[in-house]
């Protein structure tokens, strides 16, 4: 199953709501990128804004919490309507970190950093509902893919345990078949959705690159 999940990121804010709204039919989750300035330099949103989306839509709530404390907000963000949540591996107390997230009835997920090898989530793979795999340095919108991260890609959906396995960073018409073919099926776009002319064109055009490509791996 082909998952597109356009990243708020890259919509206008001051708008977000018409934003959402023109993605909402063809989309089968939202991406909300949150950045604390401590795990990355960047700082974006937190729950009270998850909250305000979570009463716009029906759609599923992808939070990736790019933050050194995570475990301080995931209550928070639950009761703001987060559904899949996202922490590092390379932040400690993992085990802790899941364990909370599965209590609390979140979706547990690990997102990865390009440089971070496949051995650090590779014991946890398992326990997962989603993988993260970061083709990009996370803390800014609208950087270049990183064509290195796709033979670990291709090794973490090998592992995946039945994990989604979502892809995040770089991702447009270009590069949509190349993270496909390597397994990936959940696939985080922001410039390549909300910068188009036609957002929910531009959703329908990746799921259809997406699908084109896994059809050509069986």
């Amino acid at each position: 199953m082909v998952r597109i999940a356009p990243s708020i990121l890259s919509a206008d804010f001051a708008c977000l709501g018409d934003a959402i709204s023109r993605v909402e039919p063809v989309a089968d989750l939202l991406h909300v990128d949150v950045m604390d300035g401590h795990f990355v330099p960047n700082l974006t949103i937190g729950p009270p804004v998850v909250a305000a989306i979570n009463r716009h839509t029906d759609l599923v709530l992808d939070c990736h919490l790019m933050m050194t404390n995570p475990g301080d907000f995931l209550d928070a963000f639950k009761r703001a309507g987060a559904d899949w949540v996202s922490v590092h591996v390379e932040i400690d107390r993992t085990a802790e970190l899941l364990d909370e997230m599965r209590g609390l009835g979140l979706e547990p997920g690990l997102a990865i950093n390009p440089e971070t090898p496949f051995e650090a989530i590779e014991p946890w793979l398992g326990g997962l509902h989603h993988v993260l795999v970061m083709t990009v340095h996370p803390g800014f919108g609208g950087q270049s893919f990183i064509a290195e991260v796709v033979p670990k890609l291709r090794t973490i959906a090998a592992h995946s345990s039945g994990a989604i396995v979502e892809v995040d960073g770089g991702i447009d018409a270009d590069t949509v078949p190349m993270v496909a073919e390597a397994g990936a099926t959940c696939f985080v776009a922001g410039h390549a959705v909300f910068d188009q002319p036609d957002p929910a064109g531009a959703v329908t055009a990746l799921r259809r690159a997406a699908e084109a490509a896994i059809g050509s791996r069986r």
